[in-house]
């Protein structure tokens, strides 16, 4: 699968050979929504709690007689039914995390990486290199690249000038490659991905080679 390299002024620099092993995936849209819960559930904190009846601090005296008062039987002023008192079904702290296979999840991402090539969303930059921070350079940058959403730029390694750069730009986020993750891709519209990050994807996701024996 061949690709264009465009440059940072917007122009073509050349052809790339994209691994059809990790772009050229049928998309399981059914595996692509479970990685997409499993990752927003093990977000989740879960140490939300609530006080019981027996956890309120409180005397358990009982309010007023069992009989002779005419009204319903009332137990201590930590009752559930009371304003003050304990809650009957409240949230407790729990973990939400969900387990899901690493060959499940690398064909969750790949086939978002796949999708994204069929829908003509990717843009593979032949490189991303800052000497300092510079918004407007960034600005230059999408707008040659013809730019008019949301975009997630990967890059091979972490770079703080670039991340500073684009930091400020409504819809713009920079991630390694290695960081790359199904949340992030289906929440950008387009991908940009430098020479070296796609080297990078290919080489974590893409199909082992055997190692030959000396």
């Amino acid at each position: 699968m061949e690709v264009t390299i465009y440059n940072k002024e917007g122009k073509e620099a050349g052809k790339l050979d994209l691994s059809e092993d990790v772009f050229g995936v049928t998309a399981n849209q059914g595996l692509i929504h479970q990685a997409l819960l499993r990752q927003l559930a093990n977000k989740r904190q879960g140490t939300v709690q609530a006080k019981t009846r027996g956890e309120v601090v409180g005397s358990t005296r009982k309010l007023f007689s069992q009989k002779s008062t005419g009204r319903a039987r009332r137990g201590s002023a930590k009752s559930p039914t009371l304003r003050g008192g304990g809650v009957a079904f409240g949230p407790r702290p729990r973990s939400f995390s969900q387990r899901m296979p690493k060959k499940m999840r690398r064909l969750a991402i790949k086939g978002v990486l796949s999708t994204k090539v069929t829908d003509d969303q990717l843009i593979v930059l032949d490189k991303l290199e800052m000497t300092q921070p510079k918004t407007k350079e960034m600005e230059a940058i999408l707008n040659a690249l013809n730019i008019k959403s949301s975009a997630l730029i990967a890059t091979a390694e972490a770079d703080a000038n670039v991340v500073k750069s684009s930091r400020n730009i409504k819809g713009i986020n920079i991630t390694p490659a290695a960081l790359l993750n199904v949340g992030d891709l289906l929440s950008h519209r387009k991908l940009i991905l430098t020479v070296d990050a796609v080297a990078k994807i290919e080489q974590l996701w893409g199909a082992k080679q055997p190692v030959e024996a000396s």
